[in-house]
């Protein structure tokens, strides 16, 4: 089933979301919407919060961009990689800063340059609840990154300079408030 993409500006984005355990209701289910959700989107991760739920769970699928010609991705590993990662925990980030162009579902239209380390380590529970301990590299890990930030309570548009966020200012506020033509289902926060 999908899910509507909770919009910029929900407070639930730069919420730290809470540990689950294997017993969380319908687990499998909402798993299987948020992959139904992102693929709708045509993302290539999706964060639970993003779909109004604080908890420490997100999907990737990294296969699209082994579809695309572009020289900023060729000069770092591409894998296709589809994961579930519940309770994850980075234990380190190696390798070179990088900078690549970021977006995301919750904040459509709006990409930035943001730079992370090309390699990470990190454990985990998959979808399974089986424990896993991995190293990824390249896009694979900007995407973990990205999507870890997002049960941080962490956004994109926070790891750009003051500078950017002034320039961005007023398509982040129409955002917000609604006024974005997107082909997937949003959900805005209403201000009480």
């Amino acid at each position: 089933m999908i899910l509507p993409v909770i919009g910029y500006g929900n407070p639930i984005l730069k919420r730290k979301s809470k540990k689950i355990t294997g017993s969380y209701p319908d687990l499998k289910e909402l798993i299987s919407n948020m992959y139904d959700t992102m693929y709708s989107a045509k993302g290539v991760g999706l964060a639970a919060p993003q779909i109004g739920k604080s908890i420490r769970i997100f999907i990737i699928d990294t296969s699209p961009f082994l579809k695309i010609d572009d020289d900023e991705i060729k000069d770092h590993e591409v894998k296709g990689v589809k994961q579930t990662f519940i309770n994850p925990t980075i234990l380190d980030e190696t390798g070179e800063f990088w900078s690549f162009e970021e977006g995301c579902l919750s904040i459509p239209h709006i990409r930035e340059g943001v730079k992370r380390k090309s390699e990470i380590k990190i454990e985990y529970y998959d979808e399974k609840f089986n424990f896993k301990k991995n190293n990824f590299s390249g896009i694979v890990a900007r995407v973990i990154l990205h999507e870890y930030d997002h049960i941080q309570g962490i956004l994109f548009t926070d790891k750009l300079t003051s500078f950017k966020k002034r320039l961005l200012k007023s398509k982040l506020n129409n955002i917000e408030k609604g006024d974005v033509d997107i082909d997937y289902v949003m959900e805005f926060y209403k201000k009480n």
